[in-house]
């Protein structure tokens, strides 16, 4: 039995030992590999980029000057299978730091070394081919131990003596100095040829400006017809722009006058519908009632006149029976007066014949 074991793709695997007393060794980047219990043994080593930043320190030239240079180094593990094995020889079981540890030894004794083979100038103003040689010089070695050299660069050079302050004070005082010297040379040569050159350019600028003044009548000749073309042209566009504009702006208008027909007649035709609708409303909620209303009243009037009628009827009525009575009342009164009347006169004549006189009984 055992387990099954994964690596990215930034460290390597080592599996080794296995069944029957094998001594394969099973190196393994980004995969998987199998180890068996309590026979495979698993270790890991890294594959990433480690900076590394060398330093000698006053490390005398060629020429006998103390110079301390820094630099920085980037190296790795390689991922060949040989150079992978001679890695894991050399580095497995130990941490980050002891590598870098041994590689920046390696890089600072080779570089201090070539160092002691430059002059003060090869080493600060080729930096580039300084570096590339402390590569080609460190690559074997480092090589030999599975790790491979990516980059290196110098970082920094300077000196306790101001030597490189006064080398560059001395080379800036020689190339002010011939940069003086160009520029008087050069002053004089610009001086001779500017001469030359304004005599070339007075008599370049007579025959220029005789051409010019020719040119410049051609040209105002040309530009007259050219006017007078193109405002002709212009004209007889802008007119049949605005002919057509005008033929357009009509279509328009003739358009804009169908569609308002158009919607006049819809809007006639709702608003038809909105009379016919509103007519039949009024009729049922207006006409009827008030058609109803009115023959209620009318029947309310004649039988207010009905009764008007039969009170005057009554009345008249009673006042005729009333003046019937009264009448015969009158009659029967005056009857009766009259007949006690004539009793009286009956019983009172012959007195008053006794007396001499004389009763008419008036008729």
């Amino acid at each position: 039995m055992g387990n099954c074991l994964t690596v990215g793709p930034n460290e390597a695997l080592v599996v080794s030992g296995a069944c029957c007393g094998s001594d394969v060794k099973t190196y393994v980047v980004g995969g998987w590999a199998w180890a068996w219990w309590l026979i495979s043994d698993t270790q890991r080593i890294t594959l990433e980029i480690m900076t590394l930043q060398p330093r000698c320190e006053d490390v005398e030239t060629a020429e006998g000057v103390a110079i301390t240079v820094t630099g920085v180094a980037q190296v790795k593990v390689m991922t060949e299978p040989d150079l992978l094995a001679v890695a894991c020889e050399q580095f497995l079981g130990k941490s980050v730091m002891d590598i870098k540890a041994v590689v920046l030894q390696t890089l600072e004794g080779h570089l201090r070394s070539i160092l002691g083979t430059l002059t003060v100038e090869q080493i600060y103003q080729d930096r580039d081919q300084f570096a590339k040689l402390v590569r080609e010089v460190a690559a074997p070695d480092v090589g030999r131990m599975g790790i491979e050299i990516l980059s290196f660069t110098i970082k920094d050079v300077y000196d306790k003596l101001d030597y490189l302050s006064s080398l560059g004070k001395t080379q800036t005082a020689a190339v002010q100095r011939d940069a003086d010297i160009g520029v008087a040379e050069a002053e004089r040569d610009a001086g001779i040829r500017e001469a030359e050159c304004k005599k070339e350019m007075m008599d370049v600028k007579f025959l220029a400006d005789t051409k010019m003044a020719d040119s410049k009548r051609e040209l105002e000749l040309q530009k007259a017809a050219f006017n007078q073309e193109v405002n002709t042209k212009k004209a007889e566009a802008q007119l049949a722009y605005e002919l057509q504009a005008a033929k357009e702006q009509q279509k328009i208008r003739l358009e804009e006058i169908e569609i308002q027909v158009v919607q006049r007649k819809k809007q006639i035709t709702i608003e038809e519908k909105e009379i016919s609708r509103t007519d039949k409303e009024l009729i049922a909620t207006v006409k009827r009632p008030a058609e109803a209303e009115a023959f209620k009243m009318q029947q309310l009037a004649e039988g207010q006149k009905m009764k008007k009628v039969l009170i005057a009827q009554a009345e008249a009525e009673k006042i005729r029976k009333i003046g019937e009575a009264e009448a015969t009342s009158i009659e029967a009164v005056g009857k009766a007066e009259s007949t006690s009347s004539l009793i009286y006169r009956r019983t009172q004549i012959p007195h008053n014949r006794q007396r001499g006189f004389t009763y008419f009984q008036m008729s």
